[in-house]
């Protein structure tokens, strides 16, 4: 299990929230055979990957070299060679990483309910909402196209795509996939929803509208919010808002009048595509409103749709505005941990440092939370990277970095005959 944690490095503390003996138990599962170097030294060498930043096997191999003695007092960890590190990533299933993911999160919300329901909330959402509400979307992640096939996208290029159902009230994850840039969202987005329960809600960008996945939420009771394409055929069945409340908005909108950054609704109604396959796909009606919302301090029209009739056009609105925490938690995992930089050009290795990648984030998150880190994920990383071989306990280091930032120093007074000493001559 590893030495006390006063005898650890950081990147031990950081490693011994995953189980003691899982790594070894997906080996097995996974039939993978290993030799000197094990299972769990290739996942902490991966985890190591990510916090250091390393940008090629030599980096890592010769890092861990020099640290073999603190590397070794994590759950006995040996550091790799380049072409063992190497092989490791191209032959080892990476089906043991992702699964090895999903098995420390399932563990994490089972040992701290507060990490999940307290940790961490995405701030543009409504607070009103006491429903699970899940984010879908996709980021591309870029590829060198020349060494990389398997992963061509366009004609000269190559990239994965790393599909998300996020959690906007715990800001993890909970359903992702991984895969060639190269299959379309809305065909992931019948997998990406499986998992999501009647009741929750659900809310997509207009690239993920397909309405025969539309209706089939619809039927199991699942609440979404989408954007209208632009070339949606519709014919309007009746309106939500009175004449009066129309007019009041019109005249706010063309008056250019906001309160605060909440959305002008310029139109409620009930609608029925009219489109032979759309209508075959989603025969029952759907409720659009078309709002002017503010989008980098500029106003901006646009149409939502819902299956929602009861809630108010201001919330649907919130709603749909709040699928821009996704946007920054992709942010946070592509411009801070390594992602940039690939250890390897087949399909099993990118797919390692992927999945690792988010592993390294779910850790360094509960870390964050235990210590009280209340600033942002970002310098939390920057914190843990100077201090990976530190012996000092983390919790301490986040309580030094806080106690540091509320010291001020003292003002700087000058006697008469300093200042006319230090400035006589100016």
């Amino acid at each position: 299990m590893g030495s006390p944690e006063y005898n650890l490095a950081v990147l031990g503390q950081i490693v011994k929230h995953i189980p003691g003996k899982l790594i070894e138990k997906l080996k097995v599962k996974h039939k993978i055979q290993t030799r000197a170097f094990s299972e769990t030294s290739h996942v902490v060498a991966m985890i190591f990957a990510q916090l250091s930043h390393a940008l090629s096997l030599n980096d890592i191999c010769d890092c861990l070299h020099f640290h073999k003695g603190y590397l070794a007092q994590i759950r006995g960890c040996v550091p790799p060679s380049r072409n063992g590190l190497a092989h490791a990533n191209a032959t080892r299933d990476a089906a043991l990483a992702e699964e090895l993911f999903w098995t420390v999160l399932a563990d994490l919300k089972e040992k701290y309910p507060g990490f999940i329901s307290n940790g961490r909330r995405y701030p543009g959402l409504p607070w009103r909402f006491k429903r699970a509400i899940h984010v879908v979307d996709s980021t591309t992640i870029q590829l060198i196209a020349k060494c990389m096939n398997w992963a061509k996208h366009c004609q000269q290029k190559a990239a994965a795509k790393m599909h998300m159902d996020l959690d906007l009230k715990s800001f993890l994850p909970n359903f992702a996939i991984v895969n060639r840039a190269k299959d379309s969202d809305p065909k992931m987005a019948w997998a990406l929803c499986e998992p999501i329960r009647s009741g929750e809600i659900v809310v997509f960008d207009k690239a993920y509208v397909d309405f025969a996945h539309l209706h089939h939420l619809h039927q199991r009771g699942i609440t979404w919010v989408t954007r209208a394409k632009d070339n949606m055929c519709f014919e309007v069945m009746g309106q939500q808002l009175s004449e009066e409340e129309i007019q009041q908005t019109r005249h706010m909108y063309e008056a250019g009048i906001f309160m605060g950054r909440q959305p002008i609704v310029l139109s409620d109604c009930r609608i029925r595509l009219t489109m032979e396959k759309s209508c075959a796909k989603y025969p029952d009606h759907l409720r659009m409103i078309e709002a002017c919302v503010l989008q980098d301090g500029k106003p901006c029209l646009m149409q939502f749709i819902t299956n929602q009739f009861e809630w108010s056009a201001y919330s649907i609105c919130e709603l749909y505005l709040a699928r821009w925490g996704i946007e920054v938690f992709f942010k946070e995992i592509k411009q801070t941990l390594q992602l940039a930089d690939f250890l390897g050009t087949s399909e099993n290795a990118i797919k390692w440092q992927i999945w690792t990648a988010l592993l390294t984030y779910l850790l360094l998150r509960l870390n964050a939370w235990l210590g009280g880190w209340k600033r942002s994920f970002r310098r939390f990383f920057t914190l843990v990277k100077g201090v990976l071989w530190s012996q000092k306990r983390l919790s301490t280091l986040i309580a030094l970095v806080g106690k540091k930032e509320q010291e001020t120093s003292p003002p700087i007074r000058l006697s008469a005959i300093q200042m006319q000493f230090d400035f006589g001559n100016i």
